[in-house]
């Protein structure tokens, strides 16, 4: 997920708000909250596709994002999305709540794989345009470098020269913008870049109790830095703000360079009632990992994105990455699309043939191109930040990181799991924790084998539980005494089971 933008004239949700990259401006001086912002960044060489998604809560008038990018985007560097894919990729990397059952222990196994597969738990906005009688880019230092409508966006991209000149160039077209805007204008003016502005039509979209979910942007640029800028969006930020960012890039796992960067503790075994409270139990531990790391980036999911362990959702397919960016990294341009006419002629079964046809060619265009350059295995990493206005110095600026591995169900020395992350050789970390259920029937054999955990006895494999919309859910510091059942020395909680995760009590231990 990210940039970050500015978040002017948007007063925040009092619980914990997702950031935003750049910054929201109301028209007449309308008051906004920002509820939610996905971002999801593909990296490939000096190109960087980002995506975003943004839920906005406030009156239905025109509004508008302002962005900070490195240079003039014109029309086909932008587009619109889909929801679905957001939602799909944050399935996919949030931290989840597996279940497992004991397995007989008397059961002598043909052959074991170590968990693989093992399931769980207003009016019309006019275009955006500078008013001839005042706003001569002359007068402001402001110079309109392109100008187009995507969806229900009509954007326009600026350059300036001085940063109260933009200022009075957004405030004297209407929008009210917070005091001190102008010294966080002038660094990224200083850097030469551009000020992308998408103005929203509302009478394009639609509102449900207060919330407009507006189409999801998409755009690219090459610049040699691969950066997040933060800082605009603290102008009117009320106390801290959280930032989800995933980054897609081939064969690489992604780490911040100018903060310290920690990962999330994983493989903790919790009480059965966690089902209902582990939200709050995730967002606690989170905040206990902040405390003991400050100001930390933390890393909460590392892993091929073709591939998942037990899996939330389906992994990303090809059209998921072509979606997000694939096709622009790759230089081919967006897949072929067959149209098939009087679709109402063809027999039902026949035409479901047919469309598998027409799939199976296109995903093996999509396969040779990928292939051609460089290969299919994107690294999906979830990197989660909190900061305030005295936290954020500088904006998040991404580096290469090694492989690691951790929240498998893996033993790691014969007799405990993984609790953090270790060097491996591909990338396979996860925020995993489990419910366990310790075997409860006869123990009749000479040598038990305990600690083999698998489906429910009656059968099946219950989907795993992620945890989403974090920035909403208010944490709860006592939860993770009262849900730990696992030690987690990190912490200091001794738990109530090995890291086996069986029973103190079964082993004769208090």
């Amino acid at each position: 997920m990210l940039e970050r933008f500015l978040l002017f004239a948007v007063p925040l949700v009092s619980v914990s708000a997702q950031a935003f990259c750049g910054f929201y401006v109301a028209g007449g001086g309308a008051s906004l909250f920002n509820d939610a912002t996905q971002v999801v960044l593909m990296r490939e060489g000096t190109k960087t596709v980002l995506s975003m998604q943004n839920n906005y809560r406030g009156p239905p008038e025109n509004f508008a994002m302002v962005i900070p990018v490195p240079i003039v985007l014109q029309k086909e560097n932008v587009k619109t999305l889909t929801k679905n894919i957001f939602d799909k990729v944050d399935q996919l990397a949030a931290p989840r709540l597996v279940e497992y059952w004991e397995q007989d222990p008397c059961y002598v196994p043909r052959s074991f794989s170590g968990g693989g597969g093992l399931g769980a738990l207003s009016a019309k906005a006019a275009p955006m345009r500078a008013r001839e009688d005042s706003a001569a880019p002359r007068d402001y230092g402001v110079q309109i470098e392109a100008q187009f409508t995507v969806g229900e966006y009509e954007i326009v991209v600026l350059s300036a020269k001085d940063a109260l000149g933009l200022e009075a160039w957004l405030s004297d077209n209407k929008y009210k913008i917070p005091d001190g805007a102008a010294p966080i204008f002038r660094p990224y003016i200083q850097q030469g870049m551009k000020f992308f502005v998408a103005r929203v039509d509302v009478t394009k979209v639609s509102f449900k109790d207060g919330i407009a979910t507006l189409s999801p942007l998409r755009f690219h640029y090459d610049s040699e830095k691969f950066e997040l800028p933060i800082r605009l969006g603290l102008i009117n930020a009320k106390g801290e703000q959280d930032l989800i960012v995933h980054v897609l890039a081939r064969n690489q796992r992604y780490e911040v360079a100018n903060y310290p960067n920690a990962t999330i503790p994983t493989n903790i075994d919790l009480v059965p009632s966690a089902k209902s409270e582990f939200g709050p139990f995730y967002v606690s531990l989170y905040e206990k990992t902040l405390k003991k790391n400050p100001k930390a980036v933390v890393t909460e999911y590392a892993w091929d994105s073709s591939t998942c362990d037990p899996c939330p959702t389906p992994p990303l397919s090809m059209q998921d990455l072509m979606l997000l960016g694939l096709d622009v990294v790759d230089g081919g341009g967006p897949l072929p699309e067959v149209e098939i006419k009087n679709r109402d002629l063809v027999p039902p079964e026949e035409l479901a043939i047919v469309e598998r046809g027409i799939q199976n060619v296109v995903n093996q265009v999509a396969y040779r191109r990928m292939y051609s350059k460089g290969g299919a295995r994107f690294v999906l990493t979830r990197l989660h930040a909190r900061y305030d206005k005295t936290s954020a110095g500088e904006d998040l600026v991404f580096k290469a990181a090694t492989p690691i591995a951790g929240g498998r169900e893996f033993l790691t020395d014969g007799k405990s799991l993984e609790q953090g992350a270790v060097s491996y050789g591909t990338n396979n970390f996860q925020a995993r924790y489990a419910i366990r259920y310790p075997w409860e029937g006869a123990i009749s054999c000479a040598n038990p084998q305990r600690g083999r955990w698998g489906g429910p006895p009656q059968g099946g494999k219950p989907r795993p539980v992620a945890a989403e919309d974090l920035g909403l859910v208010k944490a709860d510091a006592a939860l993770t005494a009262k849900l730990v059942e696992s030690p987690v020395s990190e912490f200091g909680l001794k738990g109530k089971k090995d890291r086996a995760g069986i029973p103190l009590a079964a082993q004769g231990k208090k």
